[in-house]
């Protein structure tokens, strides 16, 4: 043990109750090989609350008082520490939860740069700025809900044990506290730097309800809260809902992500339907060891440990959204896994790091334990061969459960009348099979597909068939305008009993699967692709790179091919198949 923080600070140190508390973050100061200092984060509670001043104005109520102390080592270089310590900045908060979530020093600013050894401060809102209905983060009396910015070695600070930098936006301001940075916070969770990209600053911000948010930092930023939440209103009255922004929200100020997800999609933002995950904010993958990741921001879900990136290069202020991606994890053996699984708890405290060649590590504080990013891995990344065939159009090349119910033209197959329910297994009512040449082990399918019925009627719905060995036995990719009924929306199988659901993106805890993939008339693409031997399938829509679907089955490892819906009328054109032919 290097040193006990705990044990240096009883009995006043405060932990075991609440969010965020006990021993919470330690930062080294850049100079840390010369000078021996670094600052730690601690919380404390009892006597303190009584016997100690907070240095900037604390909130009504104060239950806890979160600390910054700066440790000076003796000899910087030593495996336990002995040396001094000295406070250097006390906040009170009225909550036990969204106190200081991090500290931190700017690793991509050199020496004589403005920002060098200043030290950033996520602080929270002490969990508190809805249920009393207070506005403290849109107050720049106060320092809660805020990222602030001090001199840790300067003392031109009212308490003399800090410094306040003179470029911090708000120095000089009548009603404001020099110490801010940036505003209107909730729980800044996490903070970095991206050094390759202009020193961009990127924060993983906790939402109240429904939205996770990314944000690229600047000095004076106002993210809204409690006002906003994400690119959404917030309506303290109304903490089950959100809602669009206002036609006139340019003269507000606010500042929203370049990146957000949320919990569920509208319309199902509800009480009833939290899921009640939050952001961990992460780090752009600079390093040399996992190239596919150069350049993406990678960060995850505290509560699932869910993994996500979305690149850096689509995260531009002012623009849209970038498009947020997940990650599959694979243990050390190639097996497909889920951090909860490594865990071994549903609650996974996802965190992130790096080292200081830029390269990626996994952190759950569920079990303590730290895993390093050495590589990656597509799923469905087969070889699938490199014999192609273009779908005929001719009747003889299809054999459709109904003949009468479909027609061909050009390079259209067209099911004309919607199918109906057949005795046997619950299955799709009505489908072609593509019968012109070999069945299909690993393959890989694209086309566009088309609903052709109005999609007012909740459901509609077309698919892709595949590993078709019987009208009883085989794969269907199931494409719905509905994501929250079971049968619906998502990769099934057929073997010889009612359809089962086999992939991963259903949530039957929140009564929903992926994001809905067909709600109108128009065509869509689709990709299937399929490992025989793994049994991965991975279903892409839209030419989008990150798969809408993935399942593991390896039960069928061949068969045809085809297109079809439950009791919806459709169409498909353009297929092709690129496929290793089944052997024997």
């Amino acid at each position: 043990m290097y040193l006990d923080v705990g044990a240096t600070f009883a009995p006043d140190f405060f932990s075991g109750a609440g969010i965020g508390q006990g021993f919470g973050f330690v930062a080294f100061h850049p100079d840390f090989a010369r000078n021996g200092k670094f600052y730690t984060v601690h919380t404390e509670s009892g006597d303190a609350l009584k016997t100690k001043t907070p240095n900037l104005p604390q909130q009504d109520k104060t239950t806890s008082h979160g600390i910054i102390t700066e440790w000076t080592a003796d000899d910087p270089s030593a495996g336990t520490f002995h040396g001094t310590r000295r406070e250097k900045l006390r906040l009170g908060f009225a909550g036990q939860a969204h106190g200081i979530q991090q500290i931190g020093f700017n690793p991509s600013s050199k020496r004589n740069d403005e920002d060098y050894g200043l030290l950033y401060i996520a602080a929270g809102d002490g969990g508190n700025s809805t249920t009393t209905g207070n506005d403290d983060p849109q107050n720049l009396a106060l320092p809660h809900g805020k990222i602030l910015r001090i001199d840790p070695l300067g003392r031109n600070a009212a308490t003399g044990t800090y410094g306040i930098p003179s470029a911090n936006p708000f120095v000089g301001r009548p009603g404001a506290i020099g110490e801010i940075y940036a505003y209107g916070m909730r729980d800044p969770h996490r903070f970095s730097w991206d050094s390759s990209a202009g020193h961009r600053m990127f924060l993983g911000h906790i939402g109240e309800h429904a939205i996770e948010s990314v944000y690229d930092v600047q000095a004076g930023d106002n993210f809204g809260w409690s006002e906003r939440e994400g690119s959404f209103v917030f309506d303290k009255q109304d903490r089950c809902h959100l809602y669009p922004l206002p036609a006139d929200d340019e003269k507000y100020g606010y500042t929203y992500p370049v990146a957000e997800y949320s919990h569920n999609p509208p319309p199902n933002w509800s009480c009833t339907k939290d899921s009640g995950h939050a952001i961990s904010g992460g780090y752009v993958y600079r390093g040399h060891n996992v190239p596919e990741l150069y350049g993406k921001y990678v960060f995850g879900d505290i509560v699932d440990g869910r993994v996500f990136y979305t690149d850096e290069r689509e995260m531009r202020r002012g623009e849209e959204r970038a498009p947020i991606h997940q990650l599959m994890v694979f243990d050390k053996t190639g097996k497909r896994v889920t951090m909860a699984e490594l865990v071994g708890d549903t609650r996974v405290d996802l965190r992130f790091g790096t080292d200081a060649q830029g390269e990626l590590y996994l952190i759950a504080k569920a079990n303590g334990t730290i895993w390093k990013v050495t590589g990656t891995r597509h799923f469905a990344g087969c070889d699938v061969g490199s014999t192609q065939m273009t779908a005929a159009t001719q009747a003889q090349d299809w054999t459709p459960v109904t003949p009468s119910k479909w027609s061909y033209e050009g390079n259209k197959a067209i099911m004309t009348e919607p199918g109906t329910e057949r005795p046997g297994p619950r299955r799709p009512f009505e489908y072609a099979l593509l019968t012109a040449g070999p069945e299909f082990s690993s393959f890989e399918l694209e086309a566009d597909v088309r609903i052709d019925l109005p999609t007012t009627v909740k459901g509609r719905n077309v698919l892709v068939v595949f590993g078709h060995q019987s009208d009883t036995q085989f794969y269907y990719a199931h494409l719905s305008q509905d994501n929250t009924v079971y049968a619906h929306n998502g990769i099934f199988a057929v073997n010889n009993a009612d359809r089962a659901r086999l992939e991963d993106q259903w949530d039957p805890v929140h009564s929903r699967g992926t994001t809905p993939a067909i709600s109108d008339t128009e065509w869509h693409h689709v990709r299937v692709v399929r490992c025989a031997d793994s049994g991965e399938t991975a279903v892409y829509l839209d030419r989008s790179k990150s798969p809408l679907m993935t399942a593991v089955d390896a039960m069928f490892t061949s068969g045809r091919v085809g297109f079809g819906s439950f009791d919806d009328k459709g169409r498909i054109r353009n297929l092709k198949v690129t496929r290793t032919p089944a052997v024997g």
